[in-house]
């Protein structure tokens, strides 16, 4: 059986432009990506809360995992709030695995996104959970949190990402896609 490991963001400190954070947003998706993945045959693992990053990349470390889904969504740099919108998928470059994963989500969020030409899959060395994960990783910043369009879409569409997420897991891992 496939067997995932899931972090959802530990940033407590990320505010949503209307109320909340990061982390529970990103939280609330990891729940609603478990009956999905439960039904499609996908074990997985989850980060918790408590954690710092170094003990979630830890964490997965620990175990024997296809792969390692990062959950997040992003902020524009300082001086530029709420002024960007969209989906980005970030991958180690030298992963082949990682890389297929990424194209894989992003090829389906594309489908759920308001704008699918605002979804991209981006290379990257500096993010330590595709880094220094041992499985094949991906983060996604799902959205904008601190523009309110992006946020509120977010807020409305936490069962579609989950969903859409999940299907793209079990894309990457070539089982079927099955409803809870």
């Amino acid at each position: 059986m496939p067997r995932i490991y899931l972090s959802p963001s530990l940033q407590e400190f990320n505010p949503y432009v209307d109320g909340g954070n990061e982390e529970y947003y990103m939280n609330l998706v990891a729940d609603a990506m478990e009956p999905y993945l439960t039904a499609s045959g996908i074990e997985f693992r989850r980060n918790r809360p408590d954690m710092t990053l170094s003990q979630a990349i830890a964490d997965s470390n620990s175990g024997d995992y296809d792969l390692h889904l990062a959950l997040h969504s992003n902020a524009a740099p300082e001086g530029s709030a709420g002024r960007f919108t969209g989906a980005d998928i970030y991958y180690y470059p030298s992963s082949t695995n990682g890389k297929r994963l990424a194209e894989s989500i992003q090829s389906n969020y594309e489908k759920i996104y308001p704008d699918p030409n605002n979804v991209d899959i981006i290379p990257t060395t500096s993010l330590a959970e595709v880094r220094r994960t041992k499985a094949p990783a991906a983060l996604i910043e799902v959205a904008y949190h601190d523009n309110p369009e992006d946020a509120q879409w977010i807020r409305d569409n936490i069962d579609n990402i989950a969903r859409n997420l999940s299907q793209s897991v079990a894309q990457y891992l070539n089982v079927p896609f099955v409803e809870p």
